[in-house]
C-alpha cells in the first residue's frame, strides 16, 4: 500500500481516524517502586561521559592539527569526526529528553552544543522528537522515520556520509534565518518557539560564516575540519546504529516491541550511542536515563523479543527485509516473543 509520509497529507488524517494516534500504547508491567528507582537521575554518569567525550575530541583534534598536512593526521580527524557527527547525536537525544543529567542547565548546555554539531534546530527537533515518541513509526505522524517505504537504497546509503541530512539541515537553517517556519514544522512546533528558532538559525549562520572566513584568511582546512565537515564524514556510526532502531519492522502499530529493535553492542559503540541500542526499552520507558537502560533491559526481558546479539546479527535480520520492502512496502519482520511474554498489542495479530 502506498504511503504518504507528509505530516499534512492523507495518511496523517487516516492515522487519526483509525485510532492510531492514541496514548494507549502497550507497556510492560513493572512494579511502581522499581520503576521510580529506574527513573531516578544522577549527574555523575553523564558528567563523567561528557568529560571523556570532550576530552577525546580535544585530544584527537590537537594531534590531527600537529600532524597536518601529513596523512598521519587522517585517523585522528576520522576519530574526531565520529565523536562530532555521531556521539553528538546521542547527546542531543538524551539531553533533549532531559534524562542524561539530573541538573537542568547541564542538560540544556550539552543539548545546545549537540544540536549545533548535528545542524538540528534545538526547538524544532525537541518537539519533532516528542512526536516521534508519541506516534512512533505512525505514517503521516512521525517526522523522524528514517527508512521510508518503498525503500530507496541509494538515498538511504547516501546518509552514511550525511548528504540528505546536512542538505536538509542547512536548508532549514537558511529558511529559519529568513524568518520562516516550514508548514510541517508548524504541525508540532508551538508558535511561542518560532522567534527562538529564527534567532538560533541566525547565530549559527554567523558562526559558520566566521569559520569559513577563517579558512579563507588562513588558507587552511583546519577551521572547517573542526566545525562543520565532521557532520559529514563522522556520521556513519550514527546512521549504522540508527537504521537498526526501527528498520524492517512494523509501522502503524501501538506496541514498541513490534516497531523497535534492541541490539547488544560493543562498549565503544555503546559509549558513542549512549546505550540507545536498548531501543525497545527506551521507547517504552523514555524517562529512564541512558545509564539505567541495561538494568531496565534485565527487568523487561521476560516480555520482550530476544535482542540481536550484535550489530552484525541485527543487519543480518534487517537487510533482507529492507530489500523486500523496495517492491513490497507492506512487508515487515514480526519478531517472536518468548513464552513468558504478554501477547503483542496488534490489531492485525493472528
Amino acid at each position: 500500500m502506498p504511503r504518504d509520509y507528509s505530516l499534512v497529507g492523507p495518511d496523517s488524517i487516516r492515522a487519526v481516524e483509525t485510532g492510531l494516534v492514541t496514548e494507549d500504547w502497550y507497556r510492560t508491567p513493572i512494579d511502581r517502586k522499581e520503576m521510580k528507582a529506574l527513573m531516578r537521575r544522577s549527574d555523575q554518569p553523564a558528567i563523567r561521559d561528557t568529560i571523556i567525550l570532550f576530552g577525546l575530541m580535544a585530544a584527537f583534534a590537537a594531534i590531527a592539527i600537529v600532524l597536518m598536512p601529513s596523512w598521519w593526521s587522517v585517523p585522528f580527524w576520522l576519530a574526531y569526526g565520529v565523536l562530532y557527527g555521531s556521539a553528538m547525536d546521542s547527546r542531543w537525544h538524551e539531553c533533549g529528553h532531559g534524562s542524561a543529567f539530573k541538573t537542568r542547565w547541564m542538560n540544556n548546555a550539552v543539548y545546545q552544543v549537540a544540536c549545533f554539531c548535528m545542524i538540528r534546530d534545538p526547538y524544532c527537533w525537541k518537539f519533532s522528537h516528542a512526536r516521534h515518541h508519541s506516534d512512533t513509526i505512525i505514517v503521516g505522524r512521525d517526522p523522524e522515520i528514517s527508512i521510508m517505504r518503498p525503500v530507496m537504497m541509494l538515498n538511504s546509503t547516501s546518509n552514511l556520509i550525511g548528504i540528505p541530512d546536512v542538505i536538509g539541515g542547512v536548508k532549514a537553517m537558511f529558511f529559519h534565518a529568513f524568518g520562516k517556519i516550514d508548514a510541517e514544522e508548524a504541525e508540532y512546533l508551538p508558535e511561542v518557539f518560532h522567534a527562538k528558532t529564527i534567532r538560533t538559525a541566525r547565530i549559527w549562520l554567523a558562526i559558520y560564516a566566521v569559520t569559513i572566513a577563517a579558512a579563507i584568511v588562513f588558507q587552511s582546512w583546519i577551521p572547517l575540519l573542526l566545525i562543520g565537515l565532521p557532520r559529514l564524514f563522522g556520521c556513519w556510526h550514527m546512521v549504522m546504529c540508527g537504521w537498526l532502531q526501527h528498520g524492517g519492522l512494523s509501522d502503524n502499530v501501538n506496541d514498541h516491541r513490534l516497531n523497535s529493535r534492541t541490539v547488544m553492542m560493543n562498549p565503544i559503540s555503546r559509549f558513542i550511542y549512549w546505550n540507545m541500542n536498548y531501543h525497545v526499552e527506551h521507547h517504552m520507558f523514555p524517562l529512564v536515563p541512558y545509564y539505567k537502560l541495561p538494568e531496565l533491559h534485565r527487568v523487561c526481558g521476560w516480555d520482550f523479543p530476544v535482542p540481536c546479539k550484535s550489530i552484525a546479527e541485527g543487519y543480518a535480520e534487517m537487510l533482507p527485509a529492507l530489500w523486500k520492502q523496495r517492491k513490497d512496502p507492506d512487508y515487515h519482520i514480526r519478531r517472536p516473543l518468548p513464552a513468558t511474554a504478554n501477547p503483542y498489542q496488534d490489531k492485525s495479530a493472528v
